[in-house]
């Protein structure tokens, strides 16, 4: 099978535009969360978020493109353009695909339209507010302006959009029908009505007078994730595609999982069926044992199911060889599309710098939790050969991506 390499990357996260600024805030600590800035929260049971901070469309995009996407394909395009900019591949339009990873595309701009519609006239609602929601539009935006006209598909498997996207990706350049991919996810569901939803569902934490510590992975105190917004992007070649244009090659992706726990549209399966299956799976896929698997970036989104499931899993797998363990949800937020690829990136930059970054406000250790290192506030350095990545979503939808050194 042909061996999958990285040759650039791209983040736009809540701690970081650029994934220099990204790992060097996401390794000393730094969390992206506080008070709600793009619009007014304070008539909301929950006003916190990560927010992508200093962001103006202006400094990155045309006018025109700005008028025409939504702020996930804004994230898309941007980080893309980063990815794209690192690699330096000559696009060959027919041989290079995009895989788009969202959850729920344009939900908020669907939103804030409605409500200006609400007791007004049909004026208020733009010709351009279609192309705006719709997922793939992200990925045709990009696609016309790099001349990609490959596989192209739009992938929404709710939070682990971003992971499945990469695996897609693989897919299709081992079948011979690409020699580079983009693989890309964002989100940006900031509206009234999402957060509603999910704080009605007791899905999220509500320490709104301590943003900074209210995502908690793995904490005996969490209570909830916080929403987060961004966007990543990987651009993936063929190894003899890279090798024959003299590429820097970042990093190897040697394994995907791709699972469903056919148990409950919201819940995980409490045995953690799914996500022993699919971690297993891209172990398998990669050709490794769990022995070689130095670092996960888990899924961890402080909720306390998920938490205390996705540790039980790990530990099934593991048992007596557990890697270390660390959720950059307690400082980004959950930023659910977005965070399949950006924890990706997180891994790849493991591999390459030794150090393992940090879950942050893990303070008070969760018995349920217990026996793993957890790199618990301050980042550690470990040289490791092989990180996984996992992304589990609603509907039971599990994603994990091993990514290995380059030798």
């Amino acid at each position: 099978m042909k061996k999958i390499v990285i040759t650039g990357m791209g983040a736009v996260t809540p701690v970081g535009i650029g994934v220099d600024e990204y790992w060097k805030n996401i390794t000393s600590g730094k969390s992206g969360i506080d008070t709600i800035r793009s619009f007014d929260p304070s008539e909301l049971a929950v006003q916190i978020a990560g927010e992508v901070k200093g962001f103006n469309p202006a400094d990155y995009l045309e006018k025109d493109l700005i008028r025409k996407t939504d702020p996930f394909m804004q994230y898309a395009y941007i980080a893309a353009e980063e990815a794209l900019r690192q690699s330096g591949v000559e696009i060959v339009p027919e041989r290079t695909g995009i895989i788009m990873g969202t959850a729920m595309a344009g939900v908020a701009t669907t939103a804030f339209t409605q409500d200006a519609l609400s007791g007004a006239s049909h004026k208020k609602v733009g010709p351009r507010f279609i192309p705006k929601i719709l997922g793939n539009i992200a990925a045709s935006n990009i696609a016309i302006d790099y001349n990609i006209q490959g596989p192209s598909f739009t992938v929404s498997t709710a939070c682990s959009s971003g992971g499945d996207a990469v695996n897609i990706a693989c897919m299709y350049m081992k079948a011979g029908k690409a020699d580079v991919m983009l693989a890309v996810g964002a989100e940006s569901v900031l509206c009234p009505l999402v957060i509603y939803s999910l704080a009605n569902a007791k899905a999220l934490s509500r320490r709104n007078d301590d943003p900074s510590t209210a995502s908690r992975p793995f904490d005996l105190t969490r209570d909830g994730f916080v929403i987060g917004e961004g966007g990543g992007a990987l651009v993936l070649e063929t190894e003899e595609h890279a090798l024959a244009r003299g590429a820097k090659i970042l990093g190897v992706v040697e394994g995907c999982g791709n699972t469903c726990d056919a148990h409950h549209v919201t819940a995980p399966h409490p045995e953690g069926r799914g996500a022993i299956a699919c971690m297993k799976q891209a172990l398998a896929d990669a050709e490794l044992e769990p022995s070689d698997i130095g670092y996960i970036n888990a899924h961890g989104t402080a909720t306390h199911k998920g938490d205390s499931v996705e540790v039980n899993s790990i530990k099934t797998i593991f048992a007596d060889t557990l890697p270390y363990v660390s959720s950059t949800k307690g400082a980004t937020g959950h930023m659910m599309g977005a965070g399949g690829i950006t924890e990706v990136i997180t891994c790849v930059k493991a591999i390459e710098t030794g150090t393992l970054p940090p879950t942050i406000n893990h303070n008070e250790p969760d018995p349920e939790c217990a026996g793993i290192d957890f790199v618990s506030n301050t980042a550690q350095q470990a040289e490791i050969s092989h990180a996984m990545s996992n992304a589990f979503g609603f509907g039971g939808q599990n994603s994990s991506i091993i990514v290995g050194r380059y030798n």
